[in-house]
């Protein structure tokens, strides 16, 4: 499988020759869905969520799915129908020959006046977990954690902690748009030494092999 890291939190993943994509949000490329036979999407902060990237992918692709959580599910719906799928927390679904589980309900606190919204994570052939917006354990082995570093809700040493806990063989950092090049170092090397786990940050564009 390769992973293709897109901005903030975008992930392409390619197996078969097939693409399955999660949150072409605001914050990535206008066409980072493209050319994507599976979408995923985790919640429907604009950052993750952009309507207009998602009805690009879905018109280029006819064959295209989307699996999301409801609030984001009827936004789409009835423009594709049987082609967007709603899916929680303890779901488990073949697409495009990906195995994907779905962990977590909530996104995390941003502040206790904020109400919480739907959040949900997604392990892809149980190897890479993307948590989207919260610091949801999927209580499964994970290979690559796709580790949102940077983010209104949270703060390093919950990020590093987070690490711990999930006990990945690899790190890959996500929700990065917010950092700069001056502080990138400080957060790879925080998370690198006391995480427990490989940390990386791919460029991108960048493809890695998994």
């Amino acid at each position: 499988m390769k992973l293709t890291k897109r901005l903030h939190s975008c992930v392409q993943l390619e197996k078969d020759g097939l693409v399955l994509v999660i949150d072409p949000g605001a914050f990535s490329e206008p066409d980072a869905g493209l050319g994507a036979d599976v979408l995923l999407v985790t919640h429907e902060h604009p950052d993750h969520f952009e309507e207009g990237r998602l009805r690009a992918a879905l018109d280029a692709n006819p064959a295209a799915q989307l699996w999301t959580l409801r609030s984001v599910a009827e936004q789409l719906a009835p423009a594709y129908p049987g082609r967007v799928h709603t899916v929680g927390h303890g779901d488990a679904f073949t697409a495009a020959g990906f195995e994907i589980q779905v962990h977590g309900e909530l996104h995390a606190v941003i502040h206790p006046d904020i109400p919480r919204i739907t959040n949900v994570g997604y392990l892809v052939d149980g190897s890479v977990f993307h948590p989207g917006d919260a610091l949801t354990v999927p209580g499964a082995s994970v290979e690559t954690l796709m580790l949102p570093v940077h983010a209104p809700w949270n703060k390093i040493a919950e990020v590093i902690d987070y690490v711990r806990e999930v006990e990945p063989r690899r790190t890959l950092a996500i929700h990065d748009a917010g950092l700069t090049d001056v502080v990138l170092p400080i957060y790879a090397n925080q998370i690198g030494n006391l995480g427990g786990a490989e940390y990386g940050r791919l460029t991108p564009g960048h493809v890695a092999d998994l």
